[in-house]
Parts: structure tokens; C-alpha cells; sequence
């Protein structure tokens, strides 16, 4: 693990030199690459040092952030044009890898914290640096407030733990003869509710998106929200006595909450706040499915979290290349882009099939998985379901139809084609979304 470590390090030095964008996106190309195919094979920890170690779900996330982190250098390149501050533009972004990198390899509960809590650090410079509008300052505060606030008491949990474990290794935690109550159980698991996030508390997602830039948002929808899901399978050991007299609760409050989020999607008229939303709701599913404990439940939210990752960083992409053609995100002014860019409307399909679950998408992989856990666990939870999944439906089409359709606002009538960057960009979004699925009882059901 400390190879990979040391290389993202060395990159660092790179971002001082002015003509090094493009090497440095080529070197995470192939540092991405290496990581793949380094593949833990056993289906346990490997690669185990005193601080960091990997198994099957720190793979799959540690690939996707690394990924992501990619296509963010690719996706910024008007920041490379504009020439404001690029050089620490990549910097920031390499510290933002890195600090996922360790997270999601950390073996203690402890340095799992640090590191966890660390990467909110260069997302704030992202949204403060390279936001949009003034609002960029309170979506800032909102997103440092929400998660410093929910974060101090898992701080205490993790105290806790290691006065009654004497270790705080996560190959080692078990719920043997652990004493704690409920608020022990609030307390650790509250943070990564606030981070995914849940419903209630899930305000500053939509500001975070709609002020940050495209990397932002990328990195935000792609791997920061599946931070919480992962927290979540990591602490479980210690609170399964606890998950199974307090998940109802959860469950309960995600998936209505799901419901009502999918509802706002509907009368929402800024692009990257529907999707934004739409985040929300799809995360929904996935807290219900961790919190019914079960093998199902835990296997298909680690791969709807995967899939949630690439599809929702493709849309902010797509709703940037519009952003950057009509200086607006509003559905009633970015219309008609079927008219405009009618190579990119088949990229508008293929992603927005993605994320209302069709075939052969790891969506439809993960929300069936979802679907069967959640009503083997409680046959009540049939109807919100049910409702759930049309309205996931509606609004994809909704955002679909608004751009795609209707008449050209703002007098452009001339076609524009799109760059090869911008093509490059949506394909290696799609591309390893739809091919995971044909690996599906490696890379999933072994978890």
C-alpha cells in the first residue's frame, strides 16, 4: 500500500512546474491502472502494515477515488485555460486523493478519523477557490459546520471503543461482551449519516453542489458521500447488537426521506441541484440496505455506492459542458440541447438510463439487490419502495426531457460538436459503469 502512497506523494513536486497539467493527469492515468490490477485476491486484509491494508471494499473505493480524482484534472482543463491558479488547483487535488487514499486503507479506527475528517480540507478550497458565485462562502460554512458538528461526538465513540477493546484495529473490533448503550450507538454512527447524507440532515449537499465547480462536484457526489457508507460497514462489528434495536429507525427515516427528496427533484429547475437531490435520494436506498444488517443488504449498497459514484460524477459533467455553452444551469434557459449538441444528447441517455437503474448498468444490479433485502426485511416497506422507484424514474426523464427538448432560449442556433476531451471524459464515466456489472460475482458478492 505505501508504494502507491509514495507516488501520489512524488506528484506533489510537479504542480510547481506551469506546463505539468497534462503529465500529471497521464501519471494518475497509470498509477490507476497499476492499482487495478493489484486486485486482493483472498478476499481479506492484505498488503497489512502498521497503519494501512486493504480489502475487498477498501479496493473497490480506494480504484474509484483514484479514478475520479483523474477525470476531475480532465474535467477542469477552462481552470489550465483560464490560467487562475492551476498549479495549486492540481495540488489541491492530489492532497484531496491522497487523503482518500489513506481513509479508505487505514486499518485503526483512529487514523481512519484523522484521515476521514482531513479530506473535507481541500473540498473546501475546491468550492471556496474555485466555486461559481458569493454563495460559494455559505455553502462552505454549511458544509464545515454540518460535518465538524456530527464528527465530534464519533471522536468520543472511537475513545470509547479503545478503552473497552484496548485496540482499536478494524480486523479485530467484535461486539463480544461490549458494553455501551444508545447513545454510544447515535454517537458513532450519526457522523456518517450527516456525510452520506440522510435525510434531515442532508441541506448542505445541495449548496455544496450548486456553488462548487465541476471537480467539485465530481468528487463530492463520486467518492466524498460514499465516506459515510463505508464508515458505516467499517463500525458495524462493534454496534451489531445495537443495529438490530435501532435499525428500524433508519431505515424508516432514509427511505421516506428518499421519498420526499425524490418529490423535490420534480420541481426543481437548476441542474445540478435535480441532480444533487438525486444523490440524496439514491443514498437513501443504500443506508436502508446497511442498516438491515444483512448479506444482501451490505453487498448491493457497496455496489450501488460504486455505480451512484460514476454515473452521478458523469451527470455534473455533462451539466458543466451545458454550463459552459449557455452561461446558465436553469432548465428554463439550457433547453433545447438536442438542437444544439446533438452528439452529446446520446450521452444525456446513456447516463440518465444509468441513474434510474436500467440494464446493463451496475444501478439496476444494485437497487434489485436493494429492493429484495429491504422487503425480506420488513414486507411493510413495499410501498414506499414502489413509489420510490417511479419517482427515481420520473425525475431522470424530467431532467432528460427539459434539457434535451424544446426550443433553443437564448437565440443559438448554430451546432456545436463537443470536444474529444469532453467525449474521453463521458466514456470512462460509462464505459467501466456498464463493465463492471459482467465481473459482478468478484468484485461484489464477495464482499
Amino acid at each position: 500500500m505505501l508504494k502507491f502512497l509514495c507516488f501520489l506523494i512524488f506528484l506533489i513536486p510537479l504542480c510547481l512546474f506551469s506546463n505539468c497539467w497534462w503529465l500529471i493527469c497521464s501519471l494518475l492515468f497509470a498509477v490507476s491502472f497499476i492499482y487495478f490490477f493489484s486486485f486482493p485476491y483472498f478476499f481479506c486484509w492484505s498488503n497489512l502494515g502498521s497503519l494501512f491494508g486493504c480489502d475487498l471494499i477498501s479496493y473497490g473505493l480506494i480504484l474509484l477515488s483514484l479514478w475520479i480524482c483523474v477525470l476531475m484534472i480532465l474535467a477542469s482543463e477552462s481552470i489550465l485555460r483560464s490560467g487562475y491558479f492551476p498549479g495549486f488547483f492540481v495540488f489541491v487535488v492530489l492532497f484531496l486523493t491522497i487523503m482518500l487514499y489513506c481513509t479508505f486503507s487505514s486499518v485503526g479506527l483512529l487514523s481512519f478519523y484523522v484521515f476521514f475528517e482531513s479530506s473535507l480540507i481541500p473540498t473546501l478550497f475546491l468550492i471556496l477557490g474555485w466555486g461559481y458565485q458569493p454563495e460559494r462562502v455559505q455553502a462552505g460554512i454549511y458544509l464545515l459546520f454540518y460535518t465538524l458538528l456530527a464528527s465530534l461526538p464519533l471522536l468520543v465513540g472511537i475513545l470509547f471503543v479503545y478503552n473497552s477493546f484496548g485496540s482499536l484495529c478494524l480486523y479485530l473490533l467484535c461486539n463480544d461482551g461490549f458494553a455501551g448503550g444508545g447513545l454510544f450507538y447515535v454517537c458513532m454512527v450519526f457522523a456518517f449519516l450527516v456525510k452520506m447524507p440522510m435525510f434531515m440532515v442532508h441541506l448542505w449537499l445541495p449548496k455544496a453542489h450548486v456553488e462548487a465547480p465541476v471537480s467539485g462536484s465530481m468528487i463530492l457526489a463520486g467518492v466524498l458521500l460514499k465516506l459515510g457508507g463505508y464508515g458505516l460497514l467499517r463500525v458495524f462489528p462493534v454496534l451489531f447488537k445495537f443495529g438490530f434495536s435501532f435499525g428500524y429507525i433508519w431505515v424508516a427515516l432514509s427511505l421516506v426521506g428518499g421519498l420526499f427528496v425524490s418529490l423535490f427533484c420534480m420541481r426543481q429547475t437548476d441542474l445540478k441541484s435535480l441532480i444533487a437531490y438525486s444523490s440524496v435520494a439514491h443514498m437513501s436506498m443504500v443506508i436502508g440496505g446497511i442498516m438491515t444488517l444483512s448479506y444482501w443488504g451490505v453487498c448491493s449498497s457497496f455496489a450501488l455506492m460504486v455505480a451512484h459514484g460514476l454515473c452521478s460524477s458523469g451527470l455534473f459533467c455533462l451539466s458543466n459542458i451545458s454550463y459552459e455553452r449557455f452561461g446558465s444551469r436553469s432548465l428554463l434557459i439550457s433547453k433545447g440541447l438536442i438542437n444544439l449538441m446533438p452528439s452529446m444528447t446520446m450521452w444525456w441517455f446513456l447516463l440518465s438510463s444509468c441513474n434510474m437503474a436500467a440494464p446493463p448498468s451496475l444501478n439496476l444490479l444494485g437497487e434489485i439487490g436493494l429492493l429484495t433485502s429491504l422487503v425480506s426485511w420488513s414486507w411493510c416497506l413495499m410501498l414506499v419502495l414502489i413509489l420510490l422507484s417511479f419517482f427515481s424514474a420520473a425525475y431522470t426523464l424530467y431532467l432528460y426531457s427539459y434539457s434535451q427538448h424544446g426550443a433553443v432560449y437564448s437565440g443559438l442556433y448554430s451546432c456545436s460538436l463537443g470536444y474529444v476531451r469532453e467525449f474521453l471524459l463521458l466514456f470512462l464515466h460509462w464505459f467501466p459503469l456498464n463493465l463492471i456489472i459482467l465481473k459482478v460475482d468478484v468484485t461484489v458478492f464477495w464482499v
